[in-house]
């Protein structure tokens, strides 16, 4: 029999690990000599130094780089935090590389999605991605990261429908990244697909052993299954694994939901 318990667990809401560092990848180094060089360094020093990195690219900006310079700022402001400001970067950098008829203008606007999504713009995020989608020019990995961030954005917005299949391609372009399988079991698991849930959060532990947020989600389907012994060590490990974050401290709240749950279950004296 299902419990309670395991019903309230099918609907409960995910604590999913954002990238540790959500900044946008930067693009192909083939510029060309004297653009390549530059672009390296800058991308280089924004690595290692938001503020500075910021500060090379608008003076390179400044010298004419053109939305070359522009992505390394767009890179630069994110590594900083300033996710908006790095959207824009990126969008006027993608519509430079399109007036130029650049092959670069979908990876800017994919890396304008992402970091529209670190702003919290689900809806202009997927608005960007389809944009980068559009261009036709985005493979392999970098087509599934945009499936998969295109997913994100429609999980926020809550149309289920549109972040499978997002989901279902950033699967088979981007197989390992965990969060594609992660974000695949939470969906399943939302939508009482069990099966699918437990084999995605399988392949999602393989990917990535240690991550709070992947540990947390198998408790979750596990407590979905009515499996409880297995929830409990998977949140148990969540638990461990996530310290203070907001992934650690969720498999701590429902540990303790789940001892509630089970001395209530006592027989009385």
């Amino acid at each position: 029999m299902v419990t309670l318990f395991a019903l309230a667990l099918m609907q409960a809401a995910p604590v999913v690990a954002q990238p540790a560092d959500p900044v946008p990848l930067p693009g192909p180094r083939t510029l060309g000599i004297l653009d390549a060089a530059r672009f390296d360094r800058c991308h280089d020093l924004a690595t290692d130094d938001a503020v500075a990195g910021i500060a090379e690219a608008q003076g390179w900006l400044a010298d004419g780089g053109g939305f070359v310079a522009r992505q390394c700022l767009g890179f630069a402001q994110s590594k900083a935090g300033q996710y908006a400001a790095a959207t824009e970067s990126f969008v006027q950098a993608a519509q430079e590389a399109e007036a130029a008829s650049d092959w670069r203008a979908s990876n800017l606007w994919a890396q304008a999605g992402n970091a529209a999504l670190a702003a919290g713009d689900a809806v202009r995020a997927r608005t960007l991605i389809d944009a980068a989608l559009a261009g036709g020019r985005l493979t392999g990995v970098q087509l599934g990261l945009a499936h998969l961030d295109r997913a994100r954005a429609a999980l926020v917005m809550a149309d289920w429908e549109a972040a499978r299949a997002d989901l279902d391609r950033a699967q088979a372009e981007a197989s390992q990244d965990p969060l594609a399988w992660l974000l695949s079991a939470t969906l399943a698991r939302r939508q009482g697909d069990l099966a699918r849930a437990q084999a995605d959060i399988t392949v999602a532990a393989q990917l990535g052993p240690r991550d709070a947020a992947i540990a947390l989600e198998a408790g979750n389907i596990a407590a979905a299954a009515d499996n409880l012994d297995a929830a409990e060590a998977s949140w148990t490990s969540a638990a461990a694994l996530g310290g203070n974050s907001p992934q650690g401290e969720a498999a701590r709240a429902r540990l303790e939901e789940l001892r509630a749950v089970r001395a209530s279950e006592m027989p009385a004296g």
